[in-house]
C-alpha cells in the first residue's frame, strides 16, 4: 500500500509537526480544541520528498549545491544565482501524474464538502522550522489544475534567495527544505488581523493586543498600513481603542487579491464590533491556557456568517515578545535613591 501523504486537518495535531509542518499541525490542533477553522487538507513533508525522489530532482539539486562548495556562503550573488538555477529546475519538472491526481482528488472532495464548485482556497507553506515570510502564499486559488500548480510553486519557493541564505546562516542543509503545504478554504473576510495574549514590547501578560483592518489580513501582517489597535484587559475585558484611518485594504478578485482603496465610510470606523473583540479574547485565552504560553494568532471575521460563527481562526503559534523584567521595580527604587542623594 502506498504511503499516505495527504491528510484532512481533522486528522492532525501538535504531535504531527514534523509530518506536516507547524502551520498544518497547529490548524489540526485548533480543530481538536473546537475552534472555528476553515476546512482543508495538508500535504505532508513526505509529499515534497516523494516529488523530489520520483522525479530525480532531489539528487540533481544535491549535486548542484555540492558543486558550489563553501563559496556559496560568501556571496549573495552566488545565492541569487543558485536560487534561479534550482527554481528553474523545479519549474521545468511537473508533478508526476499520480501525485497531481491525488491533490486534485482531495481538492474536489473539499469543494463537495463546502458545496461550491471550484472553491477558492489558500495554498500556504507549512515548515517544521519557522521561517516567517520566506516562502510563498497564494490566495483565492480556484480549480484543480491551479491548486496543483500553486502547490508546486510553494515547493519551489523553498529555494528563494532569502530561504537559501537563512539555511546557510543556521548551518542547515541548503539542498533540503522539506515543508508541508496547507490548502484551506478562503474566508469571505469582512475584517482580519492578529491577536496576541501578551504585549510584545514589554511582556505584559495582563492584557491582550488585537490589531486589524478591513478585508484580508495580509495588509496587517505585511505592515503596509496602520491597523486599528485594541488593548483588552484579561480580568475585566475593558477595551482601550486606538483607531486609525484605514485607507487601503486587500480584497479578492476573481482569481487572486489586490490592494485597493477602502470606501470612505469605512476608513475611520472600527473594523471590529465589541462583541467580536470579546469573542476573540475569550478564545485566545482558552488557547493560551491549553498551550501554557502566550499566543500569537491570526483571525478573520466572515461577512457571510452570523456572530459568533463569523469569528474564524487561521493560525496559532507561540508569541515572541520581550519578557517583563522581574527587577523593574528594584531598578526604579535604585534610580530614585540615586536621584535623591545627588540633590
Amino acid at each position: 500500500m502506498a504511503k499516505k501523504w495527504i491528510y484532512a486537518l481533522e486528522e492532525l495535531g501538535q504531535e504531527h509537526l514534523e509530518l506536516v509542518g507547524k502551520k498544518c499541525a497547529n490548524l489540526g490542533e485548533m480543530t481538536k480544541l473546537g475552534m472555528r477553522v476553515p476546512p482543508g487538507f495538508a500535504i505532508s513533508v513526505d509529499g515534497f520528498e516523494k516529488y523530489m525522489q520520483v522525479t530525480g530532482l532531489g539528487k540533481r539539486i544535491e549535486s548542484y549545491f555540492a558543486s558550489q562548495g563553501d563559496e556559496l556562503k560568501k556571496s549573495i550573488q552566488r545565492q541569487m544565482d543558485a536560487s534561479r538555477v534550482v527554481k528553474d529546475l523545479i519549474a521545468a519538472t511537473p508533478l508526476p501524474e499520480a501525485m497531481a491526481e491525488e491533490i486534485e482528488k482531495n481538492y474536489e472532495a473539499l469543494c463537495r464538502r463546502c458545496g461550491e464548485a471550484e472553491l477558492p482556497v489558500a495554498v500556504r507553506s507549512s515548515g517544521s522550522v519557522s521561517m516567517p515570510g520566506q516562502m510563498e502564499t497564494y490566495l483565492y486559488v480556484r480549480g484543480s489544475s491551479e491548486v496543483t500548480r500553486r502547490v508546486l510553486e510553494v515547493w519551489e519557493s523553498t529555494f528563494n534567495t532569502r530561504a537559501i541564505a537563512f539555511r546557510l546562516e543556521k548551518g542547515m542543509p541548503v539542498d533540503k527544505a522539506p515543508i508541508g503545504v496547507a490548502v484551506i478554504k478562503m474566508v469571505n473576510a469582512k475584517s482580519a488581523g492578529v491577536v496576541l495574549t501578551v504585549v510584545p514590547t514589554n511582556g505584559d501578560e495582563d492584557n491582550v493586543v488585537i490589531e486589524g483592518n478591513w478585508g484580508l489580513g495580509e495588509s496587517v501582517v505585511s505592515g503596509d498600513i496602520t491597523p486599528d489597535n485594541f488593548i483588552v484587559n484579561k480580568a475585566n475585558l475593558d477595551i482601550e481603542r486606538k483607531l486609525s484611518k484605514k485607507t487601503k485594504w486587500v480584497v479578492a478578485t476573481g482569481n487572486g487579491t489586490i490592494k485597493a482603496d477602502v470606501p470612505l465610510h469605512l476608513q475611520e470606523m472600527p473594523c471590529l464590533e465589541d462583541e467580536e473583540i470579546r469573542e476573540l479574547v475569550r478564545i485566545a485565552l482558552n488557547v493560551e491556557k491549553h498551550f501554557g504560553v502566550p499566543q500569537d494568532m491570526e483571525w478573520v471575521v466572515d461577512r457571510d456568517l452570523p456572530f459568533p460563527e463569523n469569528v474564524i481562526w487561521v493560525q496559532a503559534r507561540q508569541a515572541k515578545y520581550i519578557p517583563k523584567r522581574k527587577d523593574a521595580d528594584a531598578d526604579y527604587l535604585v534610580d530614585q535613591m540615586t536621584r535623591l542623594f545627588r540633590r
